[in-house]
């Protein structure tokens, strides 16, 4: 009796159970129960292609993508225009995807600039693309999520990098005191197809999508006019790409855990934890050559290190060395919040203090979001401190330049004497947006009537 066979024949033996036909020996017990997880298990489904045009998993992809936005990629198509053209060309859309015949268009090349130099390459597919990678996505994803290591927190369902974070800081306390922080050179840049897809492959039977899979990967690259052939890599700005890359990665993640090494990963971003210096030499050895001959990746030796969690940065934050290690920002976040605030609030920005409250409003409250999480409140309130500084010295600029100084002065309460004397005075704006004057006419309460919001509130 052949594989397949004999397969369906258990997954049927399986469903009469759920109808109350009660097997008649232990050996069928087990047989049923090995046809329930295999027809439960990812490469169960041969029509996988009329899941993803599915009208429910279509509606709910449509919505994800409107939601998400994004530019037009070569056809410049918006997201706006999407719905409508859809409804005209959907049938001839769907045909093409059951058949096998759909064409992806190349890629967008866009460059955006990384917080430690250099620039991140992307690639904006066409609306239409990413609302067929977006309804594939959602249809391999929940089958696949569950097969995932539980140490894999990147691009998944119910998980975040604060989980990763969290993760990390317990390794820490429980005295693995070094780590092993691995950085993998152009990742999505360097995926090799055929490795993936034959990853894909043991999970999926369709054809079809096998097919349409390999159309995205090989879509090629719009840039300066021209379209290159890409014969590697996942390119980054399609909603596929972030579940192709823990497909990749889940065979690393795998060999981690057979090991019995404690790390934790968020997409290409791995941490692993180790006791002492020379294990983490050892393990930085031997996972370099794992990764680097079975994955046919590449580790950047210049950014990757055997250190102490302090030293290194791991999705923005840091730790204290203590034996109850506290989350920290990172430094280099620090910097990278500085120099955001400094773009938003500079003096010369020429814009009103309700237009650069608001815009600095809006980037506040998603990075508080993400980094209000730290256990240094010290460090968020120095960070707030300095904002209003640099808020006061903006407004004193913009009075200046309106000849009211001495006028807002007292207008907001400060003393004739005191008013006389600071809008005369020869200190530039920095320095007196730190003067008495300027902390009762612009105390704190001020800055949040226009909405800003602290750092430190939550806390």
């Amino acid at each position: 009796m052949s594989r397949r066979r004999q397969k369906n024949q258990l997954v049927l033996a399986f469903l009469a159970e759920g109808r109350g036909e009660a097997p008649r020996a232990a050996e069928e017990g087990t047989e049923l129960l090995a046809a329930k997880r295999e027809a439960e298990s990812p490469d169960v489904g041969e029509q996988l292609m009329e899941e993803v045009c599915g009208r429910e998993n279509c509606k709910q992809a449509l919505a994800r993508v409107k939601a998400n936005k994004g530019s037009a990629g070569i056809d410049g198509m918006s997201v706006e225009q999407f719905p409508g053209y859809l409804r005209q060309h959907w049938p001839e859309i769907r045909e093409q995807l059951l058949n096998g015949t759909y064409r992806a268009q190349p890629v967008k090349r866009v460059e955006i600039p990384k917080p430690d130099g250099g620039v991140r390459k992307l690639g904006i597919p066409t609306v239409l693309d990413r609302f067929i990678q977006q309804a594939v996505m959602q249809v391999l994803q929940r089958r696949w999520d569950r097969t995932f290591s539980e140490h894999s927190y990147g691009f998944r369902p119910g998980r975040s990098a604060h989980q990763a974070v969290s993760q990390a800081q317990q390794y820490i306390a429980e005295g693995y005191r070094w780590v092993v922080d691995l950085d993998l050179e152009k990742f999505f840049d360097r995926v090799n197809h055929d490795k993936l897809m034959a990853r894909i492959a043991e999970r999926v039977s369709d054809k079809r999508l096998l097919k349409l899979i390999r159309v995205f990967l090989c879509a090629g690259v719009m840039e300066n006019g021209l379209v290159s052939p890409v014969d590697e890599g996942t390119p980054q700005g399609g909603p596929l790409s972030p579940l192709l890359s823990n497909i990749v990665l889940d065979e690393f993640d795998r060999e981690l855990e057979h090991r019995g090494l404690r790390f934790a990963r968020y997409a290409d971003d791995c941490n692993i934890y180790v006791r002492s210096r020379r294990a983490g030499g050892r393990v930085m050895e031997s996972i370099t050559r794992f990764i680097t001959t079975k994955l046919k990746l590449k580790v950047n030796a210049q950014k990757s290190a055997v250190a102490r969690p302090g030293e290194r940065k791991f999705l923005g934050f840091s730790f204290t060395n203590a034996r109850a290690p506290k989350r920290r920002i990172a430094p280099k976040a620090v910097d990278r919040f500085k120099e955001r605030v400094r773009e938003l609030t500079r003096r010369t920005r020429g814009v009103s203090t309700e237009r650069m409250a608001n815009d600095l409003s809006q980037y506040l409250r998603g990075w508080i979001g993400y980094f209000g999480k730290c256990e240094t409140p010290s460090v968020l309130k120095g960070l707030d401190e300095w904002i209003r500084r640099r808020l006061r010295s903006a407004i004193w600029k913009q009075w200046k330049r309106g000849g009211v100084r001495y006028a807002e002065l007292r207008k907001r309460s400060v003393g004739k004497d005191l008013a006389a004397k600071t809008a005369g005075s020869a200190h530039g704006p920095w320095r007196l947006a730190n003067s008495l004057a300027l902390a009762v006419a612009l105390p704190n309460a001020y800055f949040d009537s226009l909405g800003i919001p602290r750092l430190t509130v939550s806390r």
